[in-house]
């Protein structure tokens, strides 16, 4: 008779046993077309069951596999990587070094391959820093899939009927170029060059502007237009809509504030980077989520430096209710060290240790808290402040739908943690709504998406297009160590747009 633990083991191994057929396993998405020009492609991997329904757990890392070969034998430089999502779908990658000709993409599982593998991509696919545009900023937009447009764009332009650069730069300038406050850069686009004269004490984050503006101008041909962009944290344009504020970029905007808003320079950052300098982005928290959701430890969790009164509030709950919340400071910069109150310092741990907790507490830094869009990618439930700052995308998130609100002075942070404990179910589900919005709007495709259409929704406001950049400094594209293979066609086009 078998024992009680053997039976145990043998109901749990059916129970979770999985019977694949590589014909009706899905595999989908951009990175499966030649015109899909971004630093990293990707495409999707669902596995499915003989009996029609998908496989919702890990088969192994090694079981899936893709390999890219191109289709003419020439030299191929690139690094793949298949990611588990740990729910029987997986994310695959990859980035090229060199130019290459009909790639193949074998997709495979167990070394069969799977659904329509392998897949061709006919023509030219060109790597990151190959400098070949070869179409328009609104025929990349449509091969790509872009929206037309996005709720936060409109809102943000409407302040703007017009807008006169000569005008615009002058007072920018007498405005927020006074020394020690404020740091902003002045760009030009024209002819698909890139130049800026920058403003201000500290403008090292210019390299954020320069990076999305020199990547962008790689891959399509931008129109020719000029903007100021802050380089602060905080949104400057501080004018109500009837004493005609000035169009400032910036990466964060508030409740009291008319700046443009861009995606932060942290997830833009992760866009252009990955697979390359930058090891957290969007993908790569969606491979390291932790323990299932019922073996999550049921604490709410929160690393991070003293730079808001609130987060000293939240590692003193912490210390007095250990056994609710986990909230330790790891830097202070801004308040009187006091480790009576506040406890000692601790060590940075791994972003991917958070989602060992069922809990993520996002609470304001600065400005709006830009580490946001990857908790929304994990598989915990994110507690978010009341905040009057915001991010690019914010606003098409709904409470208590994507995540749990916590009150401005954090009053209510006990009393809702102790209602998530009493209400398990419903909070897991908050915690995939947020992680499902995330897989869907906060891609690659969606970062770069959004710029595109934020500048060329900008661009049409200008009463004149720029001409002259006197006074102004050339931003040089990388040297390009590999060939790029454009033809004298592709590099003339520009004249004909």
């Amino acid at each position: 008779m078998l024992s009680r633990t053997l039976l145990v083991l043998i109901i749990f191994y059916l129970s979770n046993a999985v019977d694949v057929s590589v014909k009706k396993s899905r595999v989908w998405g951009p990175g499966l077309s030649a015109d899909f020009l971004v630093p990293v492609r990707y495409f999707y991997i669902q596995l499915v069951n003989k009996d029609g329904s998908n496989v919702t757990d890990s088969v192994g890392d090694k079981a899936v596999s893709v390999s890219i070969v191109p289709g003419n034998g020439a030299p191929l430089r690139v690094w793949t990587q298949v990611l588990d999502r740990h729910d029987g779908s997986y994310i695959a990658r990859y980035r090229l070094y060199n130019t290459a000709s009909d790639l193949q993409i074998n997709v495979q599982y167990n070394g069969k391959h799977i659904a329509s593998s392998p897949y061709r991509l006919r023509g030219n696919v060109y790597h990151e820093t190959c400098d070949c545009p070869h179409q328009s900023a609104e025929e990349w937009a449509q091969a790509v899939g872009c929206p037309a447009t996005y709720p936060q764009i409109q809102q943000d332009l409407q302040h703007f009927r017009s807008v006169d650069m000569t005008k615009v730069a002058k007072e920018a300038v007498e405005r927020f170029n006074q020394r020690g406050q404020h740091s902003l850069c002045h760009y030009k686009v024209i002819a698909n060059k890139v130049s800026r004269k920058c403003y201000g004490d500290h403008v090292g984050f210019k390299m954020f502007g320069d990076a999305i503006l020199l990547s962008l101008s790689r891959k399509m041909f931008l129109p020719d237009f000029e903007f100021f962009l802050n380089l602060g944290d905080w949104p400057l344009e501080d004018r109500r809509p009837d004493q005609n504020p000035l169009p400032i970029f910036s990466w964060c905007g508030s409740e009291g504030t008319r700046d443009i808003v861009l995606p932060t320079y942290d997830i833009t950052e992760a866009t252009l980077e990955m697979m390359g300098r930058i090891s957290l982005d969007m993908f790569s928290t969606q491979a390291n989520t932790g323990p299932k959701w019922p073996n999550k430890t049921a604490v709410a969790f929160w690393r991070g430096r003293d730079s808001r009164q609130e987060r000293l509030h939240l590692v003193e709950l912490s210390l007095k209710n250990p056994g609710m919340i986990d909230a330790r400071l790891t830097n202070m910069f801004f308040f009187p060290k006091d480790e009576k109150k506040y406890g000692e310092l601790v060590k940075h741990i791994s972003f991917f240790d958070f989602f060992k907790y069922k809990y993520q507490l996002n609470i304001d830094g600065t400005v709006a808290a830009y580490r946001f869009p990857y908790l929304l990618a994990g598989d915990s439930a994110i507690f978010k402040q009341e905040s009057e700052y915001y991010e690019h995308f914010y606003k098409e998130l709904e409470p208590n739908i994507h995540y749990i609100p916590l009150k401005h002075d954090l009053s209510d942070v006990l009393e809702k943690l102790k209602w998530a404990k009493d209400h398990d179910e419903e909070v897991q589900q908050i915690a995939q709504n947020g992680q499902q919005y995330a897989r869907e709007n906060l891609n690659p495709d969606d970062i770069l998406c959004y710029h595109v259409r934020a500048f060329q929704h900008y661009a049409k406001l200008l009463k004149k297009k720029p001409k002259s950049v006197k006074d102004f400094e050339l931003v040089q594209q990388p040297e390009e160590k590999m060939s790029c293979s454009c033809s004298k066609a592709q590099k003339t086009k520009h004249e004909e747009l």
